[in-house]
């Protein structure tokens, strides 16, 4: 069964459309007007071995606030749709992952119960056009409309870039894991009996 999302959210401010796809192959096709944001979101998809195609316009000559973190809900609201039920996912996903001088730890629970754990820190204000307060902005906004716990730490590291970028992949990895299906569960992964 496919488990795939269209979702799409028109605002004053932005307009943005993704599509989600799971079980992909790693191939994205993204367009954010923010050249940097389009390389993060393309690894995201390429290292979370998931389809998507991230189509993002926004009020960009005011700043990237907005679009960014709009693009966090939308893509939040497209991974819960996608993930369904829930039945039968390991729910927990979690990685050390390195970028040369880079080292981020990312863990998951998909429980239904939002939550944002982050603790980095960024030498820049900016990479490319992409301001880099934005980068805990949309990982909050996935968290709380996924209803994930996500909890991101920067471990070492020195470059913005490199440590912007073990985050996105971290999270790609960490979410494969969380959402993969395993067939020993059979049901939800809960003592309850609902995520």
């Amino acid at each position: 069964m496919a488990r795939n999302a269209l979702v799409t959210r028109t605002t004053g401010e932005t307009d943005i459309k993704i599509s989600l796809n799971l079980d992909g192959k790693g191939q994205s096709k993204v367009d954010t007007g923010i050249g940097f944001f389009d390389h993060m979101l393309n690894s995201f998809v390429r290292h979370g071995m998931f389809d998507a195609d991230i189509k993002a316009k926004g009020d960009l000559e005011v700043d990237c606030h907005h679009l960014v973190e709009d693009t966090g809900i939308v893509l939040g609201q497209a991974i819960k749709e996608a993930a369904g039920d829930k039945k039968g996912i390991r729910r927990f996903g979690d990685i050390i992952l390195p970028m040369d001088d880079a080292l981020v730890l990312c863990a998951i629970d998909f429980s239904g119960r939002p939550y944002l754990g982050f603790d980095a820190s960024f030498t820049n204000e900016r990479i490319g056009y992409f301001d880099t307060c934005m980068i805990k902005e949309f990982f909050y906004a996935i968290s709380y409309s996924a209803g994930m716990n996500l909890h991101i730490r920067v471990l070492a590291g020195d470059n913005d870039h490199h440590i912007a970028e073990a985050m996105f992949k971290a999270f790609a990895k960490a979410l494969d894991e969380a959402t993969m299906k395993d067939t020993r569960i059979k049901d939800v992964l809960s003592t309850k009996g609902s995520l």
